[in-house]
């Protein structure tokens, strides 16, 4: 049936592609979720000797020219170099011939923040050798919408165009966005994700000045522990990670491979404060509950949650008000859950797509990753969080969770594909 119940056109996911602080490529960055490794380590990007943070997941030996042309790639900032090497992994991939309708195929793609490290370049060479030296490719390397900009112009796809930028709910969002265009009959195929490169001195100074991240200097690798009773904040992570998005029909027309089901999509906002998370958990609760209404399903029938969970003392605890709420207290006890920050780190804007992209393999293969550096219990967090293994399930249905500054919320519902 390529309809659903509600006479919609049912969406399916046939393509994968990330680099992320755990691997270059999907199947090494599972495969070292799944094994429990992290990817934090002393930050390479640039001198952090005056900084309070020394550590953060970078990727590691990430060669943009294996992806795109060098002299392209020196047109881009990283941000957009990481992205387009996911979805040019993702269209191969998913075996999609983009010229063949390239008016029929769109992409969807998010970042917090955009070009960073173009923005403090710029700046430095403005200040340093004056107004006359500065990049003409600057602005272009800067604005958010580059991401997608670049992947669309290198992959040729002509369909609809958009980047979302909503902080850490960016590319779950995306996601959304690529799911609706697809329903409402804009385009049939979406390459859907997110992006993100803030390890660099503005990032981690920013960050760090807000008392965000994590100081545990001396042990890189444990200080990401969402859930944990000693979280002390996040790791900042960086990565890339798209999911090609289909009409069942249309995946179905031309043998693709499926993956999973992209069944639900819900939203909410919080309108409380900046950063901080909803106190009441009410409002992320009610983006989880939107989701499950747009996917069919009840509470009981998911098997597993990637939650949002970030390492903070506030987000984890509001997290888990937010499922308690959303599912119900007896469910959520029953639920696995857990957060894949723990090995990447927060990629910001990366993040929902990189946990979508977790979920759906989660699907495919059986396995729920771990929460990593899970050790001491914690009252306000008393849920299954699968501390440090992963584990054997059959997942059927996932539910990823994004929540972002500003009180962006949004969640995704992800289902075993059935005819």
């Amino acid at each position: 049936m390529t309809m659903s119940m509600n006479g919609r056109r049912r969406v399916v996911i046939t393509g994968l592609g990330a680099v992320t602080p755990l691997g270059n490529d999907v199947e090494t960055s599972w495969a070292n979720l799944l094994a429990g490794e992290s990817g934090a380590g002393p930050i390479t990007h640039f001198d952090h000797t005056d900084y309070p943070v020394h550590f953060a997941c970078e990727l590691k030996e990430f060669d943009p020219a294996q992806w795109m042309d060098r002299k392209r790639a020196r047109r881009m900032d990283r941000f957009a170099q990481m992205i387009l090497a996911a979805a040019r992994q993702a269209e191969a991939d998913s075996g999609i011939d983009i010229k063949a309708e390239t008016d029929r195929i769109g992409a969807s793609v998010a970042t917090g923040i955009g070009g960073l490290q173009s923005y403090q370049d710029c700046y430095d060479t403005l200040i340093q050798r004056g107004p006359d030296r500065v990049n003409p490719f600057a602005i272009p390397c800067i604005i958010p919408n580059m991401g997608a900009g670049w992947v669309s112009m290198e992959l040729g796809t002509r369909g609809p165009l958009s980047s979302e930028c909503t902080a850490c709910a960016a590319s779950n969002m995306a996601i959304g966005q690529g799911l609706d265009d697809i329903r409402l009959g804009r385009a049939d195929v979406m390459l859907c994700g997110g992006t993100e490169a803030a390890v660099n001195k503005v990032g981690i100074a920013g960050f760090g000045a807000m008392r965000a991240l994590s100081r545990r200097n001396d042990d890189p690798k444990r200080a990401s522990r969402p859930f944990d009773a000693d979280r002390d904040g996040f790791v900042m992570g960086e990565a890339g990670a798209i999911v090609v998005l289909e009409g069942l029909d249309h995946a179905q027309a031309r043998g693709a491979k499926i993956y999973a089901e992209l069944s639900g999509y819900g939203l909410s906002s919080d309108a409380t404060h900046i950063t901080e998370p909803d106190p009441t958990g009410e409002h992320p609760a009610r983006a989880m509950k939107n989701a499950f209404a747009d996917a069919g399903i009840d509470p009981k029938e998911i098997d597993y949650i990637n939650a949002h969970g970030t390492s903070t003392p506030l987000g984890d605890a509001s997290e888990t008000r937010v499922i308690k709420l959303a599912v119900g207290e007896e469910e959520a006890r029953r639920i696995p859950i857990s957060s894949t920050k723990g090995a990447t780190g927060h990629c910001l804007g990366a993040a929902g797509a990189v946990e979508a992209l977790f979920s759906i393999l989660a699907i495919r293969d059986g396995k729920l990753p771990p929460t990593i550096n899970y050790e001491a219990e914690d009252p306000e967090c008393d849920l299954d969080y699968i501390p440090n293994e992963s584990r054997d399930a059959d997942v059927r249905v996932t539910v990823s969770n994004s929540f972002g500054f500003g009180g962006h919320n949004a969640s995704i519902v992800l289902k075993r594909f059935e005819n």
